[in-house]
């Protein structure tokens, strides 16, 4: 979608939104569409307070992720705003609380976006590795 592109146009050429989330200082509304659990992209298209696309962002970017995740200030709503729900959701021995997963492409390979969110809502960290697929079958 363009830029300046009225809500209407967006709504029939694409559907309504996975997600829709409120107004901020830069932005009258956040409009989400999220390929999750299985697909690798979550696109945020930010709308002015006209209704009209003012910025569209593949948000699932290995180079804004340090850029943008603020563990100690981001909350459980930071990172709905900002990637969507997640593909799934895991816990491990050495953190107590969940582990938010998404997947995403660097280039030709599929990775993995964890954060780690505490039981009181606060992200605590971040981190990426490489997702394992499963071997192609060898050929007959």
């Amino acid at each position: 979608m363009a830029p300046g592109s009225p809500a209407t146009e967006l709504a029939q050429r694409l559907g309504p939104p996975t997600a829709r989330y409120p107004a901020t200082a830069d932005a009258g509304e956040r409009w989400q569409y999220s390929h999750q659990p299985a697909g690798q992209q979550v696109f945020n298209l930010d709308l002015d307070a006209q209704g009209r696309v003012a910025r569209v962002e593949q948000a699932l970017s290995e180079g804004l992720f340090g850029a943008r995740i603020r563990p100690g200030r981001w909350t459980r709503d930071d990172v709905l705003r900002e990637y969507g729900r997640p593909a799934r959701v895991t816990r491990v021995h050495n953190f107590d609380g969940d582990i938010w997963v998404w997947r995403y492409l660097d280039g030709p390979t599929w990775r993995l976006l964890y954060i780690d969110i505490d039981r009181a809502g606060v992200v605590r960290g971040w981190s990426s590795g490489d997702e394992n697929l499963p071997d192609p079958p060898e050929p007959r």
